[in-house]
């Protein structure tokens, strides 16, 4: 397909990085900061720019070149390709998420070039969020690289998050599915949380709310070892909620999150059961097969699980929240003495569960348990979401 949209990085390398002439620059990149042509790593051509120093690299949790899994930490390392020193933004701690004032030190500018995935619980924006914390507290400015929001920019689903379940997957208040690309979050972000710092953001070209990510002609490089396609992106925003549970959301196969279960279900059950709610829930845009995996790693590692598999036939008309909370209610239904919370530490938080963290709240579990229909709970969070549309508006930068 022919390249339709230009990225941020595009446009800085088509300039031949006019704008960082004389500047000692740090970039936080990962294998998707690439250049849409030749697929070349931003870090490699900066490197060789003249008049233009790289002095540090920036990696974000799974790593500047993309290999370590979900909550590994991370270490400091030098990076092998252009010799400058790589500080990780992804440790053992909650401190090792932003950069330190010494590893900023001698840098004018901080660039900013990920791929996202459009959801709020996929932890680049909040690595973003914190380098442009560190960077006004350092005096240095940021200069975001603008990528296409995979899932487009137009839907918005999910709750909000409340003040006391922010976190570095909630670390404002966004709904699940927020429809803003980097460059808009980080606008966004600097007025929520009154961040001084000098801003710059390098828009695209050529990219509409509207499209899907085949429509802009861009190749997909997988931004962590468990996305590997478009499909997966486009469930992440539902199918992610069943890491709060101690069900398998398919981590340690091929295709994670399109595909979700336990040992203990039957597939024709479960997909029986999702096919009668679909009409109710308005779960239209995908199909539901019965499947079965074993994962090779993390939950029920080794183990046969039955499950379903998620297909999306529409993204237009396809909810990923929505189906998550779906996929869930009907585990619970069929078999509620073995639908279990997981309990353990969740992206460096011990206080609270996993599920309330994602949900951004303690208050959906909570009426789930007392009883209440989660097809309400949908429809109550679509408030949310409205009161979003409204306060993200100011900052969209594409039509």
């Amino acid at each position: 397909m022919t390249r339709k949209v230009r990225t941020g990085a595009d446009a800085l390398v088509a300039e031949d990085f006019a704008r960082l002439r004389g500047r000692r620059v740090g970039l936080v990149c990962n294998q998707t900061t690439v250049e849409s042509i030749r697929m070349r790593h931003l870090a490699d051509l900066l490197s060789d720019a003249e008049d233009v120093e790289l002095v540090a690299l920036f990696g974000p949790e799974h790593g500047v070149r993309g290999d370590a899994q979900d909550m590994d930490p991370v270490g400091h390392a030098r990076d092998g390709l252009t010799g400058v020193p790589v500080h990780s933004l992804y440790g053992d701690g909650l401190d090792s998420l932003m950069p330190t004032r010494e590893s900023l030190e001698g840098l004018d500018l901080l660039i900013v070039d990920m791929q996202d995935v459009g959801s709020r619980y996929y932890t680049f924006s909040a690595t973003m969020a914190l380098c442009m914390k560190a960077a006004a507290s350092a005096g240095i400015g940021v200069m975001v690289l603008d990528r296409p929001n995979p899932i487009g920019g137009a839907l918005m689903e999910g709750p909000r998050v409340d003040a006391d379940f922010r976190s570095f997957v909630g670390p404002y208040p966004a709904p699940a599915r927020h429809g803003m690309t980097m460059g808009e979050l980080a606008l966004w972000y600097k007025d929520v949380d009154g961040v001084d710092c000098e801003l710059e953001i390098v828009r695209m070209e050529g990219w509409r709310r509207s499209m899907s990510y085949e429509q802009t002609g861009l190749a997909w490089v997988h931004p962590s070892p468990n996305m590997p396609t478009v499909d997966t992106a486009l469930v992440y925003p539902g199918m992610c909620l069943v890491e709060g549970t101690r069900l398998s959301e398919g981590r340690g196969t091929t295709r994670p999150f399109e595909q979700c279960g336990a040992p203990f279900i039957d597939p024709d059950k479960l997909v029986a059961r999702l096919d009668g709610l679909a009409g109710t829930w308005g779960l239209f845009g995908a199909s539901f097969r019965p499947c079965f995996f074993r994962p090779m790693f993390q939950k029920h590692a080794g183990e046969v699980c039955g499950g379903v598999f998620l297909h999306v036939r529409d993204p237009s008309s396809f909810r990923p929240w929505a189906m998550g909370v779906a996929f869930i209610e009907a585990v619970r239904d069929l078999w509620p003495s073995k639908l279990k919370w997981r309990t353990d530490p969740y992206e460096f938080v011990r206080d609270r569960l996993a599920i309330d963290l994602l949900m951004g709240s303690s208050a959906i579990r909570e009426e789930w348990a007392s009883g209440r229909s989660a097809l309400e709970l949908v429809r109550l969070a679509e408030a949310d979401t409205s009161e979003f549309a409204a306060q993200r508006s100011p900052y969209l930068l594409y039509d």
